[in-house]
């Protein structure tokens, strides 16, 4: 468990997960469907956890302090290391917990996590163009809209356009070992 001084904690995804994940994913279709795709079977949420096997891609539920109900989930995704140090950055609320502020302090907390255990210098979120919730929350987090990819990611059976936002560490900035020197 990663903790920080906010209302919500980080707990990494484990496959134990599996029952109340996909029971708040079929919760949160309409809040989400046409932004992304979650895993909402045992046997997609299995497929899906492999993923996160080589250490390339983190999972990790938003968890309410008081109550310990999960508010959403946030990825760390495609982790490059080299003169990029960077990742993607993937996260959806659960409709139970929508609204209340939490995604931002758990996507507040990747950061600082990814920013300052991994060691990366730059997060990148994709963002379809509608998903205005997405929009307002990267923007209250720091991130700089860069451009449109225009048929960038394949969900719900297309090919859809996505905003590029992204941030970087705040300085000073410790590199991770992997940074070339020259």
């Amino acid at each position: 468990m990663i903790n920080v001084p906010s209302r919500v904690e980080l707990h990494p995804l484990t496959p134990a997960d599996e029952d109340e994940f996909c029971g708040l994913v079929r919760a949160s279709a309409e809040l989400y469907g046409p932004y992304m795709q979650l895993p909402a079977s045992g046997e997609a949420f299995r497929t899906w956890m492999r993923r996160f096997d080589d250490g390339g891609n983190l999972g990790f539920l938003v968890r309410v302090r008081e109550t310990g109900a999960a508010a959403g989930t946030v990825n760390v995704n495609s982790v490059i290391r080299g003169r990029y140090q960077g990742a993607s950055l993937g996260y959806a609320a659960f409709a139970p917990s929508a609204g209340r502020g939490y995604m931002t302090e758990g996507v507040a907390a990747t950061m600082r996590y990814a920013f300052t255990d991994l060691c990366l210098h730059r997060l990148e979120a994709s963002i379809q163009p509608a998903n205005e919730p997405s929009r307002a929350l990267v923007k209250r987090l720091g991130f700089h809209y860069e451009g449109l990819s225009p048929a960038y990611l394949f969900i719900n059976g297309a090919w859809r356009d996505h905003e590029r936002w992204s941030a970087t560490a705040p300085q000073p900035w410790t590199p991770d070992p992997s940074l070339p020197e020259v």
